[in-house]
């Protein structure tokens, strides 16, 4: 739940109005809407500092707090889409809000421009390092960009040998679906083998990430992933969840939208929690790593 710019444009499409025309306090209000309904059936949140405050708040008690680091996350506008942390924070400041841990967004083309490459690889070194002088549990979302169908599974797959590396100290790693269930571009049987060949390249435990597509997709591809045997941990996923309610909040406000998060929200964790029934546990991935090592 740490969208920031990409839920203001949700609602504000959902609503027919101009993105400028959402307040930041609408964003606030969803935030905590789904955060009360949803945390008592997830063993942690992910939010935001600039607007998930009031939200963190809203946690039922002995769910677990992520906080984001980056200063936006799929609305990328720099060149090669280079890394910038939120000012005015840092991992400390980020522990003292109450985080449990510290989650980065990296936008990484293993082919894109070398140096650009580089400089991230750099940032990622540094905050991992940040993390780790303060105990704090670093999760890292590499994603893909321009990326075809075709060519999509084997850079997730580059993506998370390289950011396995002991170099980074990530602690957990939030992927993408090497091939989400349904893309006409490979069988079955192809698929399944891209999910095994990047559970075999995790040096850490890895978590499966939405990317925004519907809780269908969502469900669909995490059973595929178990019917490959992957070894994946859990999810870390937003939007599968939640994103279908954008309607009844901007036509309805609060009230409508808890309503629904309070019948059909729930119901998509749900069928997501069972989804996990395949999940393996990162205590007994991470001994096997060490061995490993």
């Amino acid at each position: 739940m740490d969208q920031r710019r990409s839920l203001r444009r949700l609602i504000a499409a959902a609503a027919g109005a101009a993105e400028e025309s959402l307040s930041d306090a609408a964003l606030g209000e969803f935030k905590a809407s789904v955060t009360a309904a949803l945390t008592p059936h997830a063993s942690a949140v992910l939010l935001d500092p600039e607007y998930g405050l009031d939200a963190a708040r809203r946690k039922a008690p002995g769910c677990g707090l992520l906080l984001t680091y980056e200063s936006d996350g799929y609305e990328n506008p720099r060149p090669h889409r280079m890394l910038a942390l939120m000012p005015g924070v840092s991992v400390r400041r980020l522990r003292d809000l109450g985080a449990d841990a510290i989650k980065i967004l990296l936008s990484y083309h293993p082919g894109a421009d070398e140096f650009a490459n580089d400089e991230k690889r750099a940032w990622i070194e540094r905050i991992g390092n940040e993390c780790d002088a303060l105990d704090m549990p670093f999760l890292l979302e590499p994603v893909t960009y321009d990326a075809t169908p075709r060519e999509k599974p084997a850079l997730v797959v580059r993506l998370m040998e390289e950011f396995s590396k002991p170099v980074y100290k990530v602690d957990v790693l939030k992927v993408e679906f090497p091939v989400v269930a349904g893309t006409p571009e490979w069988t079955r049987d192809e698929a399944k083998a891209w999910y095994r060949a990047a559970g075999e390249v995790a040096g850490v435990p890895y978590i499966y990430l939405s990317a925004g597509v519907g809780i269908a997709e969502f469900v669909a591809s995490l059973e595929l992933a178990a019917e490959a045997g992957a070894k994946f941990s859990g999810v870390l996923c937003g939007r599968a969840t939640w994103q279908g309610g954008a309607q009844a909040f901007a036509r309805g406000g609060r009230p409508a939208f808890d309503a629904w998060l309070a019948t059909e929200g729930v119901a998509n964790l749900r069928r997501i929690n069972r989804c996990l029934e395949y999940a393996t546990p990162w205590e007994s991935l991470t001994a096997q790593q060490s061995r490993a090592r």
